[in-house]
């Protein structure tokens, strides 16, 4: 389809042919095609980035109308998550240990018991006395101050000495003849009681004094500790940390009354170390937490549960003193 436009000669003569139009020099030529294609729009939203494609016959043209959720721009950094923060993480493991013992001590007299939700989650207990159950003070004398409510005998103390001795020869026998290097760092700390607590128990021999064999705490205890030696350092090493920890920080309190009430004042070698029993314990704590930094936080998790597990043990050896 086409228009076009002429016009005749200028000449007044009307019988004038008319000039071809083409050849006009005011032809103008118009033409359009007949055929209008109206752009298409199509969304593309799944999963993807939604457009609008409008397309013609020679060319397309894509426009976006933006995301309907949010994406990060090339090279933005996630937000950073903070990891809860236990008590006395910064300083290591045995402080966070210490924190547990904390809790499980007597104050004033009323029993304070571990919160539920410092406990690993499904951590169950082994029947043995594991969790919280077994609230002791962080000397492990079982709560209540033995000068103010207990009220020792000689045949419950030498059960206590049997007991322990049964304990530490079976932990200091594993730390010297392990061969997992983790072990290695606690050979021959000068903490070692297993000498000192044969000499003891052969003194009461020569007393009259019956030296009965480990009861059922002790044996208990044993036996538990034997399942961890090679499933886990790290757990049987909170135990030997705790067991000699209860040691120093109460077993000072039961060997004075108990020396006063029974043996005359009588020192035992069980309570004597060579050199400051505190200073020994810093250099077997330093080395806890030099090992604890290479230790995720599910197994020092562990660990603090193996705490509780620990002093609950110890706890029920000290009690075999008032048998």
């Amino acid at each position: 389809m086409s228009l076009s436009y002429w016009s005749s000669s200028s000449s007044s003569s009307s019988s004038a042919s008319p000039t071809n139009p083409f050849l006009s020099p005011h032809f103008v030529p118009i033409r359009f095609n007949p055929t209008l294609q109206i752009p298409y729009f199509a969304l593309k939203s799944k999963n993807r980035r939604p457009t609008i494609s409008c397309c013609s016959n020679n060319n397309s043209v894509v426009a976006e109308t933006g995301t309907t959720s949010y994406e990060r721009p090339p090279g933005a950094k996630r937000g950073r998550r903070y990891s809860k923060q236990y008590p006395g993480q910064k300083e290591g493991i045995t402080e966070e240990m210490r924190f547990v013992a904390m809790k499980l001590r007597n104050v004033k007299g009323k029993k304070v018991e571990a919160d539920s939700s410092d406990e690993e989650e499904g951590e169950e207990d082994d029947g043995n006395g594991g969790g919280s159950s077994g609230s002791v003070d962080e000397g492990g004398d079982g709560g209540g101050g033995v000068g103010q409510t207990w009220k020792p005998t000689m045949k419950g103390f030498v059960k206590y000495l049997v007991d322990s001795k049964h304990v530490f020869d079976f932990v200091e026998r594993i730390v010297d003849e392990s061969d997992d290097v983790s072990y290695t760092y606690f050979r021959r700390t000068g903490l070692e009681r297993s000498k000192g607590l044969s000499k003891d128990l052969e003194w009461f021999s020569q007393q009259d004094t019956v030296i009965p064999p480990p009861s059922n705490p002790g044996v208990a205890y044993v036996k538990y500790l034997e399942g961890l030696v090679e499933k886990s350092p790290p757990l049987f090493l909170s135990h030997f940390y705790n067991i000699y920890f209860s040691h120093i920080a109460g077993g000072q309190v039961i060997a004075k009354q108990v020396s006063e009430k029974l043996l005359q004042g009588r020192e035992l070698e069980f309570y004597k170390w060579e050199g400051n029993a505190e200073e020994l314990f810093k250099g077997v704590r330093e080395k806890l937490n030099m090992l604890g930094k290479h230790w995720g936080r599910d197994e020092k998790n562990r660990c603090l549960c193996e705490t509780r597990k620990s002093l609950h043990h110890m706890g029920q050896i000290v009690r075999l003193i008032i048998l």
